[in-house]
């Protein structure tokens, strides 16, 4: 590995004069992509370990969602046309002579998440699902099977992966903001408020303003009068998980493209804008941090979905995150972290091309002053890579 440890040349993001950070919760149709190809990705990797004793390789990233068709209304409403989930991508189906059941697994594992995530939608009634699933490439094959004989992980692709720390004021109440609405306690105080929940942040001069899209549930709502009110109530919580976290002036929106006069309000049937208005696709959404965040390093690379063995586009998100942030834990002086780590196909994962990491230092400090206690924090990240994979069958890594 080599290591480059330089400074951060640009101005804090917290000093800039506008910031933008956007969050599209669980429901959201992109959301939804993520959620079920990572779903997907988990299933099959159990069922490798329980029959053959190892992950198998399989890279199952690429979802599209179609919306379906509904008629909300108050009171109830319908939904038309389900939503069709189309997974693809690749996946080890046979080995030794055993036939592994990639449909099953698939559309069980599709309506489990779709079941845990939704309180509204019934996705027996209300999601089509369809397995394109086939299998690997020989040449991905052989060099999965090749890391699986070395006893060492190869990476099976060449990526980027980046991350970032500390997270900014405005990260931390946009992602605050989105998980109070989509909480547990909130939906069973508030059954009307659906999970495609989406919050856009703007921080401009000192003020944050929030624009919040919510999928409300028409058979939660009496009529026109209770939407408006129970707006009003989403828009208070809003407000308060904002407060909780920033002490900067805040303001918030919800549903901004309402129009009363004509009684156009944004219902739905399921609590999502996937059964009839948004199509959705894997990768289009947050990053690996649950953020899209412009004003910061970020990658294209989709994270859920892919093996979490050896595919270094999901591990590398997730080592260069913690990689800043154990640098400003860590490190007295260290304000402030970016990671970018670079692999090569066919090499170690835990030997990427190039580990960049920058930093911005208090007291007149250099990167060069840093420098040992970087490496030591980034090879300990990069070895722990190799059992990473146990962490994301558990469950205990959000990638979206």
């Amino acid at each position: 590995m080599h290591l480059n440890v330089g400074p951060i040349r640009e101005p804090p993001v917290e000093e800039l004069e506008v910031e933008v950070v956007e969050r599209k919760g669980r429901g959201h149709p992109d959301t939804i992509c993520d959620g079920v190809a990572e779903e997907f990705s988990v299933s099959l990797s159990r069922f490798y370990l329980e029959r053959f004793g190892m992950v198998l390789h399989h890279n199952v990233d690429k979802v599209l969602l179609c919306a379906g068709s509904a008629r909300p209304a108050f009171g109830g409403g319908e939904v038309v046309e389900p939503i069709e989930i189309f997974l693809a991508g690749r996946a080890t189906r046979e080995l030794e002579g055993v036939e592994v059941p990639v449909e099953d697994l698939a559309i069980e594992a599709s309506r489990s998440w779709f079941r845990r995530t939704f309180h509204a939608l019934d996705p027996e009634r209300h999601v089509r699902i369809r397995c394109l699933a086939r299998p690997g490439s020989v040449d991905l094959l052989d060099l999965f099977s090749r890391g699986e004989r070395q006893g060492v992980p190869l990476a099976n692709d060449t990526s980027i992966g980046v991350g970032f720390a500390p997270p900014t004021d405005l990260e931390k109440t946009v992602a605050a903001v989105e998980a109070r609405l989509n909480s547990s306690e909130v939906k069973a105080a508030a059954p009307e408020l659906g999970e495609d929940v989406k919050v856009m942040g703007i921080r401009r001069a000192g003020q944050i303003r929030l624009t919040v899209s919510c999928a409300f549930v028409g058979r939660f709502l009496a009529g026109e009068a209770d939407y408006f009110d129970k707006k009003e109530r989403a828009r208070g919580i809003a407000l308060d998980a904002a407060r909780g976290v920033t002490e900067g002036e805040v303001s918030v929106e919800v549903n901004a493209a309402d129009d009363p006069r004509h009684g156009k309000v944004y219902m739905t049937v399921t609590g999502t804008s996937a059964e009839a208005g948004d199509d959705g696709e894997a990768g289009r959404g947050n990053r690996a941090n649950g953020l899209i965040t412009p004003y910061r390093p970020m990658t294209l690379e989709a994270a859920a979905g892919k093996n979490p063995v050896s595919h270094v586009g999901k591990l590398y998100q997730i080592a260069s995150r913690r990689i800043a942030e154990s640098v400003v834990a860590g490190i007295s002086g260290v304000a402030a972290s970016e990671c970018c780590l670079v692999s090569q196909i066919g090499r170690s994962i835990a030997d990427p091309q190039i580990a960049d990491v920058r930093v911005r230092l208090r007291d007149g400090r250099r990167p060069a002053d840093v420098g040992g206690q970087v490496e030591e924090i980034a090879r300990a990240e990069l070895d722990r890579l190799e059992t990473l994979w146990r962490e994301l069958l558990e469950g205990q890594i959000t990638l979206y």
